[in-house]
């Protein structure tokens, strides 16, 4: 079995069908350290570069459904290939990499392998690319309808209303007014502001 076959093998229980060969081709010939990690809250991925005499890394949380890793992995594979091309002086997500991930979105939406609404929220995300899949806020709802539902799924801050307590990271919040992508919140006992996005997946506090 070679590389390829090894990580194609690896990524079939990570990504929909039909894409496994496709993405572990990108990684293999893009000369870089892939890790499947454990679920952050933070961040879905990530793409660091330690040295130029060691190969860049990329990890992408392995909690995440299935549709969501893809388009993680190529959001990282487009900072690798922007690097490649234009070394580390750019705007991480300025225009080079926004042409690099839209390159990489375009055969994956031309598979037509692709559920019809994640395809119709990628071909918004090509024309008005954002920095991430959580900015992209139509994206992140589409997206999110595939995650695994149990009983204890979080609700996204978004679907409470205004002035109910909620928990995040161990605290409880306060959820006030909409500013554009976030909502203004306080918590409780310090009334501190936070901004927090609109949608972090919370608990309701009851």
């Amino acid at each position: 079995m070679d590389k390829l076959e090894k990580f194609a093998l690896t990524l079939q229980k990570f990504v929909p069908d039909g894409f496994q060969y496709h993405l572990a081709k990108l990684i293999v010939n893009g000369q870089v350290k892939f890790k499947i990690v454990n679920g952050r809250k933070t961040k879905l991925g990530d793409f660091r570069v330690s040295s130029l005499l060691e190969l860049p890394v990329i990890t992408v949380n392995g909690d995440l459904n299935k549709y969501s890793f893809l388009i993680t992995a190529l959001h990282e594979l487009a900072h690798l290939h922007a690097f490649k091309k234009f070394g580390l002086r750019i705007s991480p997500h300025g225009e080079e990499w926004k042409n690099e991930y839209r390159s990489l979105l375009l055969p994956i939406v031309n598979s037509k392998i692709l559920p019809s609404d994640i395809e119709n929220a990628l071909l918004k995300s090509i024309l008005k690319t954002k920095a991430a899949s959580c900015s992209d806020i139509q994206l992140s709802r589409v997206l999110r309808n595939y995650d695994n539902i149990t009983e204890n799924t979080s609700l996204h801050l978004e679907e409470i209303e205004e002035g109910l307590s909620f928990s995040l990271n161990g605290k409880l919040f306060t959820k006030g007014k909409l500013r554009r992508s976030r909502y203004l919140c306080y918590e409780l006992g310090t009334n501190k502001p936070y901004l927090i996005h609109r949608l972090a997946q919370i608990k309701l506090h009851q």
